[in-house]
């Protein structure tokens, strides 16, 4: 019992420290580990195989859309950076330099892509001839280097694993048509498969995407009442066709420019996940991403046959197209129980021979830790059906902590009141003017986390300055 209470106690608890929490989870989880290099860390198996399955649903998500993944460089020369000047002033303070190579001095420096809107214009006005190259949708799968201050594993990193798409157009409704596309892709790919509900919105022309003319985002409420931005999607219109010369003969052979949309999203939704569905015994992941969504647990492992059932219900499991594994190590069973629920394991089987006698097994959720008897027989059947209750649950215990921590505001002080004592989402309106947008900022910490698609109108003035409003507005503290 005692490396038992040892192995709970790794973690601190998240009421006590949030921070400290997540980290420890993290760790403990066997998700990262550190290294030499500052500001990067390493992702473990555990923490690869989450983003593999995150990889994989959104690519294939991505191709139903018609999107084909490419690769470019990840060096950007500096003359081409800085052909776009908002986009070039908006990423220069988190760039990183290549100034020698080898042993000589570059003739230009060359930057590490932070992102690769510049590469892909560059290439797009050397591919790009005619109406009939027209839509390109491209998609690459890399990493970006942002030389960030402060760093956390998954949420901020100097190097981080993302895709990022970016299209080309013939018209703007197109363009305009795809940005909200992909971002839709986002939002049911949180909300379905990571079971994180989403508001969908558009950025303030403060907070978008240095040289888009508007940014849309699906932002997510974490426990401690935080927000996290999880993907975004960009209208380029045609602002960067123009820069780089970006155009196309149309049908009355006439030239035109292309419009273009960038989207992306990143290893940081894992911090999502973490921060969402975890508890104080460690990771909680959604059946859906899970790498493993069943571990079966032999109890008295080394009793006759209690192996070979273990196995046999492995198989039926995978016949049944669940992803599962056996424990067979040779810790006892309550580290076990603790181990798989710090990994966050949806399911957990547990096997001995008074249950072999019985011809059941007992089935421990990892979300509510309810515990269930079903037949050995029944197992293809019963499990599948459990993991996706316990998708659902978690989704709607997500909602239910959103929504009971998102809160109206009709005037400056009952905003400072509510910024000041109640983590989480809070709902005000807003004339427009940055200016007011600024003044929230400065004085009560908070920022505009997005204008959401569904519009409500909580009171006819701005909850800052008193003047007309134009829009709700969801605003929160974030990362």
């Amino acid at each position: 019992m005692a490396k038992e209470k040892k192995l709970v106690e790794a973690i601190t608890s998240m009421d006590e420290d949030f921070a400290r929490w997540y980290t420890d989870v993290c760790v403990k989880a066997d998700l990262i580990g550190y290294t030499s290099v500052k500001g990067c860390m390493a992702i473990k198996p555990a923490g690869f195989a989450i983003w593999e399955n995150i990889k994989n649903e959104l690519d294939r998500r991505f191709k139903e859309t018609g999107v084909q993944n490419v690769y470019m460089p990840m060096f950007i020369p500096e003359s081409l950076l800085e052909k776009e000047k908002d986009h070039v002033e908006g990423f220069a303070p988190e760039v990183a330099w290549v100034t020698r190579g080898g042993l000589e001095e570059l003739p230009e420096r060359l930057c590490v892509r932070p992102t690769s809107e510049t590469l892909f214009c560059d290439f797009y006005a050397k591919d790009i001839h005619s109406h009939r190259d027209l839509p390109r949708l491209y998609n690459q799968w890399c990493s970006v280097v942002r030389w960030e201050k402060t760093t956390r594993p998954f949420l901020r990193s100097r190097e981080f694993l993302w895709q990022e798409g970016h299209t080309a157009h013939a018209t703007a409704k197109e363009a305009e048509e795809r940005t909200v596309m992909m971002l839709n892709v986002y939002a049911s790919f949180l909300e379905d498969v990571l079971a994180i509900p989403v508001i969908k919105g558009r950025k303030t022309d403060k907070e978008k995407f240095a040289g888009a003319e508007e940014t849309y985002t699906v932002e997510a409420l974490m426990h401690d009442g935080k927000a996290l931005q999880s993907g975004t999607s960009h209208n380029f219109g045609d602002g960067f066709a123009r820069a780089f010369g970006v155009q196309y003969t149309d049908q009355n052979n006439q030239l035109q420019y292309v419009y273009q949309t960038s989207w992306g999203m990143t290893t940081r939704v894992i911090g999502a996940l973490i921060m969402v569905h975890g508890d104080n015994s460690g990771l909680v992941l959604p059946p859906r991403i899970a790498p493993t969504q069943v571990m079966i647990v032999p109890i008295r492992q080394n009793a006759e046959g209690v192996m070979e059932k273990a196995r046999e219900i492995l198989d039926a499991l995978k016949k049944a197209g669940v992803r599962a594994a056996i424990d067979d190590s040779e810790k006892s069973p309550g580290w076990k129980f603790s181990e798989q629920e710090m990994r966050g394991i949806p399911l957990r089987i547990e096997i001995g021979p008074k249950d072999i006698e019985k011809e059941q097994a007992v089935l421990v959720r990892r979300d509510n830790r309810g515990k269930t008897v079903a037949a050995i027989g029944d197992l293809s059947g019963t499990v599948p059906a459990l993991l996706e209750d316990i998708q659902k649950s978690l989704f709607e215990k997500a909602k239910a902590h959103r929504d009971s921590h998102t809160y109206d505001a009709h005037d400056y002080a009952e905003f400072k009141e509510i910024a000041d004592t109640k983590p989480g989402f809070i709902r005000a309106m807003w004339c427009g003017d940055q200016a007011c947008e600024d003044k929230i900022k400065e004085d009560l910490g908070v920022t505009s986390r997005c204008i959401p698609n569904e519009q409500e109108r909580i009171s006819d003035v701005c909850v800052c300055c008193g003047k007309p409003a134009k829009k709700m507005v969801y605003w929160g503290k974030a990362y």
